[in-house]
């Protein structure tokens, strides 16, 4: 069974994240006359789950990894909306880049992070080098789940590109480079290392 975008079984709401996501789900009763539903996922598929007020998180496993499965109680934790802004970015991987673009569907880089905010009721500017300077610049070690990133992809000195920091040195952006699209990368290995500039505290954490 293929989950596309947001789909409802069982009562439970998934979020279906990645372009080849096959998801093997099965009802089982038990004796007591409750259910348990059982959901097989291929390696390298990440899915959300939720469940009432948990979003339960299962991400791919790789050679660093020893719990694969987290899970974020929605209704006791203060980061509620930037867990809602990282939710609804992860629900457009595989989105196609477009120059200009600002969503739905189609983004560059500062117009997806401008509708992320947008679409959870936070006003930001649209361009990249205008998003770079609303709080304090941030170190790479300074960074917290849901903050936004900024580089210099050209180095010419300035920012010119921005993303939204995942934590363990993941962030999420929309990219014109191989990708073409919106996709998870490594802001300390590969071409982001020594082309990011600093990162500014998530705008969310502002208002909850």
């Amino acid at each position: 069974m293929k989950f596309n975008k947001i789909m409802w079984l069982f009562g439970i709401s998934f979020v279906y994240l990645s372009a080849s996501c096959l998801l093997n789900v099965s009802l089982e009763q038990k004796s007591d006359g409750s259910s348990i539903v059982k959901i097989t996922k291929p390696k390298g598929c990440e899915i959300i789950i939720k469940d009432g007020g948990k979003t339960i998180i299962i991400s791919p496993l790789n050679a660093t990894d020893t719990k694969p499965v987290s899970t974020v109680d929605t209704n006791e934790s203060n980061n509620t909306l930037v867990e809602s802004i990282i939710s609804l970015a992860k629900s457009k991987i595989g989105n196609r880049y477009q120059p200009s673009g600002s969503g739905p569907d189609h983004f560059d880089c500062s117009g997806f992070i401008y509708w992320l905010h947008k679409t959870n009721g936070i006003d930001i500017p649209r361009v990249s080098r205008n998003q770079a300077e609303i709080g304090k610049h941030l170190k790479k070690d300074e960074l917290q789940r849901g903050d936004l990133v900024f580089f210099d992809t050209s180095n010419r000195g300035y920012v010119n590109h921005s993303g939204l920091y995942l934590g363990d040195g993941k962030f999420i952006h929309s990219s014109s480079g191989k990708a073409y699209g919106v996709t998870i990368s490594d802001l300390n290995r590969g071409f982001y290392k020594n082309r990011f500039k600093w990162g500014v505290r998530s705008p969310a954490k502002d208002i909850q």
